[in-house]
This record gives C-alpha cells, sequence and structure tokens, in this order.
C-alpha cells in the first residue's frame, strides 16, 4: 500500500482494520478529523485542534500533562496500557500555556482528561478509549455538564480522589474500565460535588463490566436517579457499591444494581468528615428509594464499622430513610456481621428470595 506524508499541527492518520496509520488524503475536512500524537507531542494541542465528530489516536507512550476536551462528538484513543497520561511538570505546563493549550480548568483542579460543558451547553458525544490515566491529585477522568459521555476500556490507578467521575451529567456509559487504588470511588456519578441539592435524573446512565479493586469505594452513586450498576466485578476495597440520598428532592434512586461480583471488600478506610469508617462493606443504601438490589453475588465481605455486611440498609447521615426498595434473588454468603442488614427505621423495603445465612433483624433469609 503505497501512503503520502502529510504536515498539520499533527500527523493525520486513520487506522486501518490492520491496525497500522495510514496517512489521509490532505484536505480541510480531512486534516482535522483524524489526528494522532506521537511521544513528545502534545495531546492537548491535537485535542484543540480537532472538529466535532474527530478522533484523537495517542500512540503508546507516556503524556505528561492534562487534557481538557469541550469539543462534542470527539474521540480520544489510545493502546490501552502502552499509553499512559500522568501529571506534568512545570516545565512541561508552562510549555503548554505557551503553545495556547487551555488545560487550567483540569490540571488546576488535579485532574487528569476532563470533559467540561456548561448548563446552558453541555458538551455531548465525547468517547475516551484504550488509555491509562495514572497518578493525579484528584481524578482521572473528570465529566461535568456532560451528554452521552462514554468511557470504554480506560485504566484508572493510583489517583487522589476518584477513578472516573462525573457530575451534573446525562446518559454516560462507563463500561469495561479498571480503576484501582484510588483514593475514593473507583467510579463516581453525582449530582454535583460543589453544593447540596436534589438527585439528579441521569437518564439512564450505565455503569458496566468495570473491575474496581483496592478503592475506597468501588461504585459510588450520590444524589443521583435512573442509572444502572451491572455485571461489575468489586473486590479488595472497603466497600463495593454506596447509593448515597438525603432528605432533598427529588430523592436519590430509582436504579438498578444487579449482577455484580462483590466479594471480599474488607480494606480499611479511617472515618472522614462526612463518613464513618468503612470495611467489609459489599452494598449499602442510605437515604434511598425505589432501588432495585438483585442477582447479584455479595460474599466474604467482613468487618467491624457500622456499615459492614453483604447488602446493608442504612439511615442517611443527615437523617434520611430508605424508603420502597427491593433485595431480591441475591446470593450473599460469609458476610460478617451479617448477610443482610436492615439498620434503618424506613418503610416499604423488602428482602425476598435471597440465599442468605444470617440477617438482622433475624428472619430476612
Amino acid at each position: 500500500m503505497r501512503t503520502r506524508n502529510i504536515t498539520c499541527l499533527a500527523a493525520v492518520a486513520v487506522i486501518t482494520t490492520t491496525g497500522l496509520a495510514t496517512a489521509l488524503p490532505s484536505s480541510a475536512t480531512t486534516a482535522h478529523d483524524h489526528l494522532v500524537v506521537r511521544p513528545g507531542e502534545s495531546i492537548q494541542q491535537a485535542v484543540d485542534a480537532a472538529r466535532p465528530g474527530g478522533t484523537v489516536v495517542v500512540l503508546p507512550g507516556t503524556y505528561r500533562e492534562s487534557v481538557l476536551i469541550t469539543t462534542p462528538d470527539l474521540t480520544l484513543t489510545g493502546s490501552g496500557d502502552r499509553t499512559v497520561i500522568m501529571p506534568g511538570t512545570t516545565a512541561g505546563k508552562t510549555a503548554g500555556k505557551a503553545a495556547g493549550a487551555t488545560v487550567d480548568a483540569c490540571a488546576g483542579g488535579g485532574n487528569g482528561i476532563c470533559v467540561i460543558g456548561t448548563s446552558a451547553k453541555p458538551v455531548g458525544g465525547v468517547h475516551i478509549r484504550s488509555l491509562t490515566v495514572s497518578g493525579f491529585d484528584r481524578s482521572g477522568v473528570w465529566g461535568s455538564w456532560t451528554d452521552r459521555l462514554s468511557v470504554h476500556k480506560v485504566t484508572t490507578e493510583k489517583n487522589g480522589t476518584w477513578g472516573i467521575a462525573q457530575e451534573r451529567s446525562t446518559r454516560g456509559a462507563f463500561r469495561s474500565n479498571t480503576a484501582r487504588d484510588n483514593g475514593d470511588a473507583g467510579i463516581f456519578v453525582a449530582n454535583t460535588v460543589a453544593e447540596e441539592d436534589g438527585a439528579t435524573d441521569t437518564l439512564g446512565t450505565d455503569i458496566r463490566d468495570n473491575r474496581l479493586t483496592g478503592n475506597r469505594i468501588g461504585v459510588t452513586a450520590r444524589r443521583v436517579r435512573n442509572l444502572s450498576i451491572d455485571d461489575n466485578t468489586m473486590t479488595g476495597n472497603c466497600s463495593g457499591v454506596f447509593v448515597v440520598g438525603d432528605e432533598s428532592k427529588p430523592k436519590a434512586g430509582a436504579m438498578t444494581v444487579q449482577d455484580n461480583r462483590i466479594v471480599a471488600n474488607n480494606k480499611f478506610c479511617p472515618e472522614t468528615p462526612r463518613l464513618s469508617a468503612i470495611q467489609g462493606t459489599g452494598i449499602v443504601l442510605t437515604g434511598s428509594e425505589s432501588t432495585v438490589v438483585r442477582n447479584n453475588l455479595v460474599q466474604d465481605n467482613v468487618g467491624s464499622t457500622p456499615l459492614s455486611g453483604g447488602i446493608v440498609l442504612f439511615k442517611s447521615f443527615v437523617g434520611s430513610p430508605n424508603t420502597d426498595n427491593s433485595i431480591s434473588d441475591n446470593v450473599v454468603r460469609d458476610n460478617r456481621p451479617a448477610d443482610l442488614a436492615n439498620r434503618d427505621t424506613g418503610t416499604g423495603n423488602t428482602f425476598t428470595r435471597n440465599e442468605c445465612g444470617t440477617s438482622e433483624p433475624a428472619g430476612m433469609c
């Protein structure tokens, strides 16, 4: 196959079915639609040059920078664990500013990759694929005011707060990712982190087929509604799934937690100003309504904190009870102090057809 070399802001290429980079014809249309970034080059410059609908391909290597995406329908893709994004050096940040890169909104917050829109104009249809994001002070991947943000086959590790996080956003898809050894949740979905407010309707955000290990919490769904947490594996965290609500309206909940494997989340995490110590917690609901927890394997989660146990209902930390939640058809075994625990005073919560050995109060198995 004959190729031509083209000079542009970044190399222009598409990936063929053989996996090789092949040059495109030079034109105003294609030059900004498929950009390739090589080690030593700036991902941010390529992202800034790309048009809506374009693709930025990051070749294997280590890139020391943060990346801010505000362009809709953009795809940022790498080569899995061979494409690594880490915090930039002071010199690198200075060079980025000199080149006109708009990274401050991302790097200044301690984040790796950011997708940021506004309340008036959420950024839609961004896809992040096959990258490793490691060592940032706050989040590996951060989204705010997004719609249809998709994060797929991304590894986020050793970030100070969250691996992958989204706020004020709708229709997110977080699938087949690995989040390990992050300071808080491996995957975090919230209404907003900056103020108190009622739960956001995520319009069907999907958290599926992820592997979450060594974090404080595997998945946190905080003050959100209408999402699914399905087919994930969570082990070695302090807690597997944490559904957080309060007395605000609308209330958190109306979600499904199903077909997950939640085993031996026995890491100890000390208390914080907002949360008691956590250890040995499989799934906990606090201040949630109309949440369905079904067909999960919850096993060997052992601890002695107020939240310890297999599947736990606990009054929220502002005193709001759980109501009308359904816990059914789960295999819940060898969790301590109990497989099923209703430590709440809410009404309408049901426990049916679960395979378990112990419960609080007795009689739910």
